[in-house]
């Protein structure tokens, strides 16, 4: 039976659903017209090159996306089992200037709807200079789960804060949770139940959403993004077990397989340097390794603070760029061997993918700038409606998944990368050796605000 909640749902799926097509047909509509792209080139040299190179790829990244949507629309999450069948699991939460938040993320955990003797909760202040500590300590006070606490003497890394928590873990399976996140009542019950099920599971990824959109466009927009992301790339990566990033927001790994390789990750090194970044990547790869399997959650949610400000977007994305730099180069060095039982050609397209777009993706971007600076008027409509048919797709997920107007700013989003990002991986590509983690002191909202419990009832109902 339709209930009136969901014809009301309905309706405003289709209705978001037919203001991007509205946008579509529009941009679409003006742009036809005149000399075409192709009909330019052919009139130079090296301009048939260009056009068959294009193609080629185009037919390549054609072929990719409808791979990957018939295995999004056959994805589906595992359901939780019940209390008899779920795993002892720890959690550790590091943590770095997060002053209140700490407390609400905490609290979030201590509130999941799990079986309390099941849960080790470990909280990790990595020398923060406010006072995180305190509201670590009040946690400890005030919740009904019992929290254990380490404090670092100075800051040495997310890194090292996880390795200690990992090393006081008295659970078979072990969860990090970013301080600056919250989770549903059942997020924890859903991401760790594969384990349960299916003894080849090596980890699993939680589906992470933003939780300040309140706090301006770039949040809002990262929404979008990160719902692409999660519920459409992951999903269809894990159809072949093979989802390559565990997020450091929510994730879930088996404890006997952490194990053996726990001191190779903390001392990781990339051309010769100590590796600060990119430790839910390196250590994915090195599950992956092993052979087990590593799949995505939907059902698992959590809500992460984003940046607000385009310095600090531009700081995250860069550190992320130059961890899928070097983890892409290291799971070269496993993936066409025989590391796993069963077919591993998903998780060889997949490699394959993330090089061309590495790549050749990053050179056809540099090489539309110099069109679009060489003939604005015949190229940049052209990438006008690239960027539209290109922003579509994530567009209509969120519609779908939603019904919200707000799907347009994938749109928004889609300009606004190819104006103000692309720069971020071929930069990436030259400094992959950098490990700073650049946004780690960036100075926190005043947390003394009601902001985080009114986003915490807005996000979680």
């Amino acid at each position: 039976m339709v209930t009136p909640r969901k014809i009301i749902e309905n309706k405003k799926k289709f209705a978001a659903i037919a203001c991007i097509l509205a946008v579509v047909a529009a941009v679409c509509l003006h742009g036809v017209g005149g000399l075409s792209a192709t009909q330019f080139l052919k009139g130079e040299t090296w301009g048939n090159t260009l056009i068959a190179l294009f193609a080629v790829f185009s037919c390549l990244a054609l072929a990719e996306l409808a791979w990957r949507i018939i295995l999004v629309l056959r994805y589906k999450p595992i359901t939780g089992v019940s209390d008899d069948r779920l795993p002892t699991c720890t959690i550790v939460v590091p943590a770095y200037n997060e002053g209140r938040q700490v407390f609400d993320t905490l609290k979030s955990l201590a509130d999941s709807n799990y079986p309390r003797e099941k849960i080790q909760l470990i909280a990790v202040d990595d020398g923060s200079v406010d006072d995180t500590w305190e509201w670590i300590k009040q946690a400890q006070r005030r919740l009904l789960l019992p929290v254990l606490t380490i404090r670092q003497p100075q800051n040495q890394g997310k890194r090292q804060a996880l390795y200690d928590g990992f090393k006081k873990s008295t659970g078979t399976v072990l969860v990090t949770v970013d301080s600056d996140s919250m989770v549903e009542p059942d997020t924890l019950r859903n991401l760790v139940t594969p384990f349960s099920v299916n003894p080849v599971v090596g980890a699993v990824a939680g589906n992470v959403r933003v939780l300040n959109q309140a706090q301006g466009i770039i949040p809002r927009m990262l929404d979008i993004v990160f719902v692409f992301s999660f519920d459409f790339m992951r999903a269809s990566q894990s159809m072949f077990r093979t989802v390559t990033c565990t997020p450091g927001a929510l994730s879930a790994y088996r404890k006997s397989a952490v194990i053996g390789v726990l001191d190779k990750w903390l001392n990781q090194t990339f051309l010769g340097r100590r590796a600060n970044i990119g430790e839910d990547r390196a250590m994915t790869n090195m599950i992956l390794r092993q052979g087990y399997d590593v799949v995505f959650q939907r059902n698992a949610s959590v809500f992460t603070e984003a940046p607000v400000a385009y310095a600090q977007l531009c700081k995250m994305y860069l550190r992320w760029a130059r961890s899928n730099v070097r983890e892409t180069i290291v799971m070269t060095s496993f993936i066409f061997t025989r590391f796993r039982r069963g077919s591993m050609l998903g998780a060889r397209i997949n490699l394959v993918s993330d090089v061309l777009k590495l790549t050749v993706a990053q050179i056809f971007f540099l090489i539309s700038w110099g069109l679009i600076l060489w003939h604005p008027a015949i190229f940049g409509s052209k990438t006008i409606i690239g960027i539209v048919l290109g922003s579509s797709l994530s567009a209509t997920i969120y519609a779908w998944k939603f019904g919200r107007i707000s799907s347009i700013l994938a749109f928004a989003y889609g300009f606004f990368f190819f104006i103000a990002l692309t720069w971020i991986k071929p930069y990436a590509l030259i400094t992959p050796h950098h490990s700073r983690w650049l946004t780690r002191a960036c100075p926190k909202v005043n947390p003394d605000t009601d902001l985080h419990h009114q986003l915490s009832a807005r996000q979680l109902t």
